[in-house]
């Protein structure tokens, strides 16, 4: 998992590279499908019953689950690119979001502004969770420090999706929800060995979710507000937890003070 990780989270990158402006959802889904070749790999995501497609391609207020379409991204789009890797047995799963923009400059506007410090919310909540993550603490734990931070920001958690374990499959227990919904004491403890895939899933609105069209797979907020996806599959070890779908050229052990 540590090899596919690795495999998987330069393949992020590159995808979020990708993204710019004039670049169709579909121009990313096929590269996403060359890179997952080169990688010696299959893609997660097609494990799972009915679903074709290598990634899922979330725009603006598209939670999850967005099919690439022949769409064409606009300069100031949000959008969330999560994708997995079956590499010799063992899944992985990551996401992240960006505000697409011209390559080599921030997006402008000062909507723009807003919308990245709405991300910056969201990675932040990502990397606090992490760092809950340790042996001994509970899954609680990991959504307590989330819950925190994104709704102390104004904004509401989708309750209604949670990250998960992941491993020989791809969507495993336990189930690692963004918010606090029982007691902490009677949430999962969390041992060495344990991977799991740690999901901020929120919006600008409420929270609320509905199927947006016909096409069976694509969640958006009810409200029509912004949604963003940060997503990292860990290893829980008996020190500090393992980020395992950082890139290859990017160090595997989190830092605590990151966030």
């Amino acid at each position: 998992m540590r090899v596919g990780g690795a495999k998987l989270g330069t393949i992020l990158n590159q995808l979020l590279e990708k993204a710019q402006p004039g670049v169709s959802l579909l121009d990313i889904e096929a590269h996403a499908d060359e890179l997952i070749r080169k990688s010696g790999g299959t893609a997660s995501f097609r494990t799972v019953e009915g679903y074709k497609w290598a990634t899922c391609l979330c725009v603006n207020d598209v939670v999850v689950h967005g099919i690439p379409t022949k769409y064409v991204l606009k300069e100031g789009d949000v959008l969330t690119i999560d994708v997995g890797l079956l590499y010799e047995g063992f899944h992985t799963d990551t996401a992240w979001t960006k505000v697409v923009s011209a390559k080599g400059g921030p997006a402008s506007g000062w909507k723009s502004d807003e919308k990245e410090e709405f991300l910056r919310v969201g990675e932040d909540a990502m990397w606090q969770g992490i760092a809950q993550a340790k042996a001994g603490n509970r899954v609680g734990h990991i959504s307590q420090a989330v819950q925190k931070i994104v709704e102390g920001a104004g904004y509401g958690i989708v309750k209604t999706l949670v990250g998960h374990g992941v491993g020989r499959e791809l969507h495993e227990e336990p189930q690692i929800p963004g918010f606090v919904k029982v007691p902490i004491a009677v949430t999962p403890l969390l041992v060495p060995g344990m991977t799991i895939a740690v999901e901020v899933i929120y919006a600008r609105g409420r929270g609320a979710v509905v199927y947006v069209n016909d096409d069976g797979w694509s969640i958006a907020t009810r409200d029509g507000s912004l949604s963003a996806v940060f997503e990292h599959s860990i290893l829980i070890t008996d020190g500090e937890p393992q980020v395992l779908t950082h890139s290859i050229n990017s160090a595997s052990t989190l830092s605590l003070s990151k966030g």
